[in-house]
């Protein structure tokens, strides 16, 4: 067996080393075990309009090169779970939906036109480069003329079964025109961010509104539609976040999940759940509850658009808490951004970043936390079972062609000089202050 160290610091990027057999150590040791735990489907993005308009601030070359790196197999970071946002994203131009008509109910004036100019352009540019991505997608808000107030952000889906109805059609409507442009719509999550009033386009909603509406109307058309595109739960946040809020509007959320698990007539529609942002605290319950459904992180947490090496940390150790609490996949929020401003002016970070001035595309500390993980972590991989004083640090994968994958940090303002045990085999390895490493044993 040969092992090799692939490092990322500061200063220096992806620098390989060649591992030395060693005897094992008491401390700073990792060993990893044979017991397979959930499968790993991949690693992706959200696609949004803003993404795309940075990209064409690249020259041709320097755009196919990002878009290679991002999404064709074996370059860098192998993307095959990717979103797509059902109308307006916070990172949209500007908010939208596919039908604005008032009272609409047929839909007659439903167009993805919009997504054919910003969306789906780069979504095709990613399908050409890998075919076998899996697409997600999930709405912000509902047409405006859906809604309690007639507004994108903040408000709720009225109640009325004409409504309700009209909004399962306008999903039904959404995946049909996308397969139309030869884009397959993989799994469906109702809501982003249900239980949040947002400043950007929002709808919020309570487990049991969002409970009748897969029972009663979304799960019923999608099979009458004949559609084999999942209905999943997500993408499921935390009020807890919004400090303004009081301790009885919490009260809902740790249970938003199981509120529409618990239902027999819901559940039979369920194929998997989503978390993000603080969705992470409750992962490990609802994984514990129902194993047998999919697990996905939808959405990146995103900092305030530093893109400091500190905030890389953090979200090196959210693919860690993520993935060792039963996810399948992990998913990016912006790959690419420019300036980093969502329309309502937040600023936010993203793994590359364009510079349309002088034409560059510059990769953050996040694009390397990414790579560690999507480059080296095959689909189809198993996270292992693994202990040792590096566990809160580390995770540990069989991939489908028998090679064990120990993806490590070091938060640590010192470096450290560590074992790590691998079918009996010991190796030693050596882990820069502040750095993130992969070890490959083959």
């Amino acid at each position: 067996m040969h092992a090799t160290q692939i490092e990322t610091t500061q200063s220096e990027k992806l620098k390989e080393i060649k591992l030395a057999a060693a005897t094992t150590t008491a401390h700073n040791n990792l060993s990893v075990g044979a017991e397979k735990r959930q499968e790993i489907w991949g690693f992706g993005q959200t696609f949004n309009e803003l993404g795309w308009v940075a990209l064409q601030n690249l020259s041709e070359e320097k755009r196919n090169e990002v878009l290679d790196d991002l999404f064709k197999p074996g370059v860098g970071e192998n993307y095959n779970l990717c979103r797509i946002p059902v109308g307006a994203s916070d990172y949209a131009l500007s908010w939208y939906s596919l039908d604005e008509t008032p009272d609409d109910y047929d839909l007659q004036d439903f167009s993805i036109d919009r997504d054919k100019k910003y969306l789906i352009p780069y979504i095709k540019e990613a399908i050409k480069r890998n075919p076998d991505i899996k697409f997600s997608a999930s709405p912000w808000s509902p047409p405006t003329w859906m809604k309690s107030h007639p507004v994108y952000n903040y408000g709720i889906l009225k109640h009325d079964a004409q409504t309700q109805q009209a909004y399962a059609n306008y999903f039904v409507k959404f995946i049909q025109a996308y397969a139309a442009e030869g884009i397959h719509i993989s799994q469906l999550f109702p809501q982003n961010e249900p239980q949040r009033d947002q400043k950007f386009p929002s709808c919020y909603w309570t487990g049991e509104e969002l409970r009748d509406f897969i029972k009663y109307y979304l799960g019923p058309t999608f099979k009458k539609a004949g559609l084999d595109t999942e209905i999943w739960l997500g993408t499921i946040n935390s009020p807890l976040e919004d400090t303004e809020m009081s301790k009885d509007e919490t009260t809902d959320y740790p249970v938003i999940a199981e509120t529409i698990l618990a239902d027999p007539e819901a559940y039979q529609y369920v194929k998997g759940v989503t978390y993000q942002w603080a969705g992470k605290m409750v992962l490990q319950r609802t994984v514990e509850s129902f194993p047998e459904l999919g697990y996905l992180q939808s959405e990146s947490e995103c900092g305030n658009g530093d893109n400091t090496w500190t905030y890389a940390e953090y979200v090196f150790n959210l693919f860690r808490h993520y993935i060792s609490n039963g996810v399948n996949g992990y998913m990016y929020w912006n790959s690419v951004l420019q300036g980093g401003s969502s329309t309502w002016g937040w600023l936010q970070n993203s793994m590359i970043s364009v510079d349309a001035e002088n034409g560059l595309a510059k990769k953050n500390p996040e694009y390397y936390v990414m790579h560690h993980y999507a480059h080296y972590i095959q689909h189809g991989a198993h996270l292992l079972s693994y202990r040792g004083h590096l566990s809160g640090e580390s995770t540990a994968y069989e991939n489908p062609d028998g090679s064990i994958v120990v993806v490590m940090s070091n938060s640590m303002n010192s470096d450290r000089d560590i074992t790590i045990a691998v079918h009996g085999e010991n190796y030693a390895a050596h882990l820069t202050a502040h750095s993130f490493n992969t070890f490959i044993f083959a």
